[in-house]
């Protein structure tokens, strides 16, 4: 696990270029992988287990396509809770972690507790959603939502890695 704000800067260039191409294509054999950052096979496959071991890459999944499953309703909903000592937040954490149709959750600094990322297949599901679910998480207040009209753009890793 990354521990410092500063351990990104044991990064050169060849880490960075791993990162990357995984970001695109985590699927990459190791040859492959080493082709394209102009490293050899072994000093590569170090590199990823290393960078696996630090906590710089921390697994492996397929991304799925939201709309053909039918989950193309996306909803951010700003979560006001009624209180936000350190056991309140964690009991909300806790709770949210189990409902599989919030994709992301941040605790914000500003006007409201949490920004969570729904997805659902329509607003009908949404709304009962919203009802039934996140009302009765622990210490939610009010919630305030915003619908997405259309991603423009997401990704897993910065450009400038």
């Amino acid at each position: 696990m990354i521990n410092s704000e500063f351990d990104h800067a044991q990064l050169d260039r060849f880490d960075r270029a791993i990162l990357t191409v995984l970001a695109e294509d985590g699927r990459i054999s190791i040859t492959n992988l080493a082709q394209r950052i102009g490293l050899s096979k072994s000093p590569t496959q170090a590199r990823l287990r290393r960078l696996e071991q630090d906590g710089f890459i921390i697994g492996y999944r397929a991304l799925l396509d939201p709309i053909r499953l039918g989950l193309d309703h996306v909803a951010f909903v700003e979560v006001r809770l009624s209180d936000t000592r350190e056991a309140a937040l964690c009991a909300f954490n806790k709770a949210i972690a189990k409902v599989p149709e919030i994709e992301q959750a941040h605790l914000i600094a500003g006007n409201f507790d949490y920004l969570l990322k729904v997805r659902t297949r329509d607003m009908t599901q949404y709304r009962t959603f919203l009802g039934e679910t996140i009302s009765s998480l622990p210490h939610v207040s009010n919630t305030s939502t915003y619908v997405a009209m259309q991603a423009v753009k997401e990704s897993m890793m910065p450009d400038s890695a």
